[in-house]
């Protein structure tokens, strides 16, 4: 399965985060942990707090978090990017972002900082 699919797996459990408003999904793809959500009929700052939300669960290099979201969110890039690489990709309409926590973090990211600003 490709990270770039709306598809989610049939054995995705749904997880608890507190503070979330959308449901979150957990599941495995080979070693790989997945988190995904999708916001992509929410509005600001619903796709910023559960994308700061998801985020804190990545804890090593084998976990991603799996965004889709109506288009690019261009101001959780900023806030992200010293901690976590992403890559994106439109499907259908909506954008896929995967995230992964930097081997080498440049920053810590203020995962309180969920303003909207792009």
């Amino acid at each position: 399965m490709s990270d770039f699919t709306l598809e989610r797996p049939a054995d995705a459990e749904e997880i608890k985060v507190e503070g979330q408003t959308v449901p979150y999904y957990k599941y495995k793809i080979g070693d790989t942990t997945y988190i995904e959500f999708d916001t992509s009929r929410c509005g600001p700052p619903e796709p910023m707090v559960n994308a700061m939300l998801a985020l804190q669960q990545i804890k090593d290099d084998k976990t991603k978090v799996k965004m889709i979201n109506h288009k690019k969110p261009m101001g959780l890039l900023p806030k992200v990017e010293g901690e976590f690489d992403f890559v994106d990709k439109e499907v259908d309409g909506k954008t896929i972002l995967i995230f992964t926590k930097k081997a080498n973090p440049e920053a810590n990211t203020d995962f309180n900082d969920t303003n909207c600003h792009g």
